[in-house]
């Protein structure tokens, strides 16, 4: 979910923005050290509150039921639309990458229509929906059979990403990553804006919450765990995914900015690709391939745990109860699920220039979903000490602030006027409607469920702790 096929993609567009393959590693390396203590905090609260859209009912015990509502409103925003996003990336690649390959030009003789200035032709939508369509059949099956595809999605990426890095790392020189800091102008990646070292440093430093997004799925599936798991060791997960994520990041930045002088590499719209072609036309094909398949990764994690998340704010009355109805055989929340299945279906419908807006507003919801958690972690320690918590974040309190004072310090950056990734006006249109939609259809249901509970909320069961009955009307997921 997190790594995803944006190191094949954008690996050259992150040395463009900071001026070398070095400032890159330190931006990632820095983020990670950020991002580890938020995972640690996700990991603490999933341990000690299984139960599905996890972050809705962490937030609604520590700061009330309107931050709870709009913090899941906007990780909904965040994670619902990674998926049409990967069904688009799918198309990109068979259009812009497989149809120049011998015998494939026919996946690009039909155009249907040019959508803001973006052609979408018949083959690659075709070929897109299809693979969408596997992803949406599993997920209606359950969470079993979702994670069966994501193991065997992860050994095929791990393929790909080992051979391409021994390629790298044995064709490459350490000088070719000189000099540390350069600005770049005339590259497909754009212009480096970057003054100096430390600017570049910043400006990639505001991108990688994007790139690490994703880890944020672990905890929202945790209801459908099964019997027996030892969630001491599922808390650790959710951390190690961020380390290890960027251990991987930066054997890849240096991978590929020591495979070629980096000042030459970038100038290609995909350098890596390209730069692997140079070297083998059977590797290049392999890693197209497998840069294709790894685009259902992040669209079957987004897709449970964007449902889920539907799932928790109808059980808290947040959202119409309908969306909260599971389905009897597998478990999964039906109307949820069809509601992400069109918006899934619908992405390779609309041209890789539809959705740019809100993707850049993905990070950004991530980041402030993510710092109102380690908020709430804090909280619970002080307003629920007797809750049973099999992992905790380790470094105690100290630790959990921490985390806070990285998440304001990452949300600064993303918001702040003075950042170069500070909303565009149509972010911020984005972001403000998206509220807006939020709150009319909660203030609607709760309008009309009104008469039927008596002028009252009705109260959700209580959530699912370790060490309780699994027959606790809490837990309504499958086993």
């Amino acid at each position: 979910a997190i790594i995803g096929t944006g190191w094949v993609l954008l690996v050259g567009n992150w040395m463009v923005v900071g001026g070398g393959p070095m400032p890159a590693i330190i931006a990632f390396l820095i983020a990670m050290v950020l991002l580890v203590p938020v995972g640690a905090v996700f990991g603490e609260l999933t341990a000690a509150i299984p139960i599905s859209g996890g972050i809705v009912e962490y937030v609604d015990r520590s700061f009330g039921p309107t931050l709870s509502f709009l913090t899941g409103w906007m990780l909904t925003l965040s994670n619902c639309i990674i998926c049409p996003w990967e069904a688009i990336a799918i198309s990109t690649l068979l259009t812009e990458h497989f149809s120049h390959m011998p015998n494939l030009a026919w996946l690009t003789s039909v155009r249907l229509y040019t959508i803001l200035g973006a052609d979408v032709y018949l083959w690659p939508t075709v070929i897109a929906v299809g693979l969408s369509l596997l992803v949406v059949r599993l997920n209606f099956l359950g969470s079993g059979s979702s994670a069966r595809l994501s193991v065997s999605l992860a050994k095929v990426l791990l393929v790909g990403m080992a051979l391409t890095m021994v390629v790298a790392l044995a064709t490459g020189s350490s000088s070719n990553a000189m000099p540390v800091f350069s600005q770049v102008s005339n590259t497909a990646g754009g212009d480096t804006e970057a003054t100096s070292l430390l600017g570049g440093i910043l400006a990639v430093l505001v991108m990688t919450p994007f790139f690490y997004a994703g880890f944020d799925t672990i905890p929202q599936q945790a209801e459908e765990a099964s019997e027996g798991l030892n969630w001491s060791t599922f808390g650790k997960i959710i951390p190690l995914t961020l380390i290890a994520s960027g251990g991987f990041y930066v054997v890849c930045i240096y991978s590929f900015g020591t495979i070629l002088p980096w000042v030459d590499f970038v100038k290609s719209p995909t350098p890596a690709l390209a730069a692997l072609e140079s070297i083998d036309v059977l590797l290049y094909a392999v890693i197209l391939v497998i840069a294709a398949l790894g685009t259902l990764g992040p669209m079957n994690a987004f897709f449970g745990a964007s449902t889920r998340l539907i799932l928790a704010m109808a059980r808290k009355d947040q959202l119409p109860s309908c969306l909260g109805t599971l389905d009897e055989e597998h478990g999964v929340p039906r109307i949820a699920c069809i509601v992400m299945t069109v918006l899934t279906l619908a992405g390779p419908l609309l041209g890789p220039n539809t959705l740019v807006a809100i993707t850049n507003v993905s990070a950004r919801a991530i980041v402030l979903a993510s710092t109102i958690l380690s908020l709430s972690c804090l909280r619970l320690r002080r307003t629920e000490p007797d809750l049973p918590r099999p992992y905790r974040v380790p470094g105690g309190r100290p630790a959990i602030i921490w985390a806070c004072l990285s998440g304001c310090v990452i949300t600064a950056f993303m918001f702040l006027p003075m950042s170069p990734q500070c909303p565009s006006a149509g972010e911020w249109l984005v972001m403000v409607a998206w509220v807006i939609l939020g709150l009319a259809i909660r203030e609607a249901h709760r309008m009309l469920t009104r008469p039927a509970n008596a002028g009252g909320r009705t109260s959700p069961p209580p959530p699912l702790r370790p060490g309780d009955d699994r027959k606790n009307p809490g837990f309504q997921g499958p086993r």
